[in-house]
């Protein structure tokens, strides 16, 4: 069982699916707009939220941001309407860490919520990882916490950055398909274009820039995929 926050200005989906997650074991909470969804999480701490990208206020995407902004690392499954990778890689660029396109089964949207909280156990220590500290040169990973520390500066990452990262270090120099990064970091079999992987990469080197403008440790191997060259 978790605590799940469901955020959508569609009263009547909200009430399927609080019905059928609450039917699945978990303890669930809604609201209508990104504004509402804020004071819910700050308040209910929820460990997964489920969020439209359409609504009123506070949209799904800003909603996102806000929370990434603000170092709040909670997983993120955004829903929406709309259809493209285009759209698919805005959400993830924004810190979400799954993204489901209406009209979805709801087998689907539970299998995803499944796997993100498998995920993210690590967190509460429920899940080891392969190992719990990692250093490659200036690079620090702590399973436990989920940090990730550049040169000793803290760097906040998604558990699925942080994931797809720890592939990379644990291998340094060894090529990864981006196949082989996707089931990495996101743990699971759901079918995503396999370059939204570059996402994930343009994110994390991004991050990683911002503390250290030299960071290169992450390399593109054309027509490959990426290394670690440490």
């Amino acid at each position: 069982m978790a605590r799940v926050l469901l955020v959508d200005d569609d009263r009547q989906l909200l009430d399927v699916l609080a019905l059928a997650l609450g039917e699945a074991g978990h303890d669930v909470s809604s609201a209508e707009d990104g504004l509402q969804a804020l004071d819910a999480i700050a308040k209910l701490q929820p460990q997964l939220v489920v969020a439209d990208i359409n609504m009123p206020r506070l949209d799904g995407l800003s909603l996102c941001r806000r929370l990434r902004e603000s170092g709040d690392l909670t997983p993120i499954i955004l829903l929406t309407s709309r259809d493209g990778e285009i759209d698919e890689a805005l959400g993830l660029e924004l810190g979400a860490d799954d993204y489901v396109t209406k009209p979805f089964a709801m087998r689907v949207l539970l299998a995803r919520i499944a796997a993100l909280l498998r995920r993210d156990a690590v967190r509460a220590g429920t899940e080891a990882s392969v190992t719990r500290a990692l250093r490659v040169g200036a690079l620090a990973l702590d399973s436990e916490r989920v940090e990730v520390r550049w040169k000793d500066t803290l760097v906040a990452c998604t558990l699925t950055e942080f994931r797809l990262l720890e592939a990379l270090a644990q291998r340094s120099g060894v090529v990864h398909t981006r196949q082989q990064l996707l089931e990495a970091a996101r743990g699971d079999d759901s079918v995503v274009g396999q370059r939204i992987v570059d996402v994930y990469v343009r994110r994390l080197r991004r991050k990683l820039e911002a503390v250290d403008p030299e960071f290169a440790a992450i390399e593109t191997v054309v027509g490959l995929g990426y290394r670690w060259n440490a």
